[in-house]
């Protein structure tokens, strides 16, 4: 199934318990999905967009382009099968523990309707979420050390990315190499159901 629109902004509609929310951007039927913190840490308080108008942004987007995931950097940046979004996606303070537990449903609703087959969550906070949730794994202490590695969840591939704004050089080129090597593989968790069904067309299915 594929999802049926033209917005690469919010692309659901949903509403947002904020003045000022920075909504998914991207492809609804992404194949990556890149999982921030909040506007604060990974930027698009002013742009509305995920992902910009910081170095954090800046450095990411740079090593996604040069992967494949963008057609170009920018705000907004063109994006190739891929999806942005934050666990908390309201600008203005730092959020409490009690505001990421008030909109993960509405996180996880968006995450499962996009339905990408790779889950890159981008810094600590992402990283121990979609570990702990989306994978039968336990967060380590310092999730950087995941850094670029392939970890297999409940129907996603997981590839946690290191916090950008403490990159010192080698984590972009590591983060690229790693997803150009998983783009050149087929990633997709999907099973062709096509052979129990009349005709020659494939039926793929989660």
């Amino acid at each position: 199934m594929e999802n049926v629109t033209d917005r690469l902004s919010n692309p659901f509609g949903m509403t947002y318990p904020c003045e000022r929310p920075v909504p998914g951007y991207g492809d609804a039927n992404a194949h990556f999905h890149v999982v921030g913190d909040h506007p604060g840490v990974h930027g698009g308080a002013a742009s509305g967009i995920p992902f910009t108008d910081c170095q954090a942004a800046d450095r990411l987007q740079r090593a996604l382009a040069a992967a494949g995931l963008l057609t170009s950097t920018g705000t907004p940046p063109e994006v190739a099968r891929t999806f942005c979004s934050y666990l908390y996606p309201c600008a203005g303070g730092e959020p409490a523990v009690a505001d990421y537990a008030r909109l993960e449903p509405q996180f996880d609703a968006e995450l499962r309707a996009i339905t990408a087959h790779v889950l890159l969550p981008v810094g600590e906070r992402a990283i121990a979420h979609v570990l702990e949730t989306y994978t039968a794994r336990p967060a380590p202490e310092d999730g950087d050390v995941l850094h670029a590695t392939e970890l297999r969840g409940g129907g996603f591939l997981v590839v946690p990315v290191a916090e950008p704004a403490a990159w010192t050089g080698e984590e972009a080129e590591r983060l690229v190499a790693r997803l150009r090597e998983i783009r050149r593989t087929d990633y997709r968790r999907e099973a062709d159901l096509g052979r129990f069904i009349a005709g020659d067309e494939p039926y793929f299915v989660r």
